[in-house]
């Protein structure tokens, strides 16, 4: 099976785990070691700091 190129960088993501206290699963098991809710909120978290960076733009336009 082909792998996916990650969109999120890996010290994105490692950010996010920790900003969500579950850094220290992925440190023992993995990415593939996460709940599912942990991924979609890790997710969430992503679009809300897009949607942040995306806002601080254009009010300085």
């Amino acid at each position: 099976m082909a792998r996916r190129r990650s969109i999120m960088s890996e010290k994105l993501k490692e950010e996010i785990a920790k900003e969500l206290g579950f850094y220290d699963v992925v440190e023992q098991e993995g990415w593939g070691g996460i709940k599912a809710r942990d991924a979609g909120n890790m997710v969430k978290r992503a679009i809300e700091m897009a949607n942040e960076q995306l806002g601080d733009e254009n009010q300085t336009r």
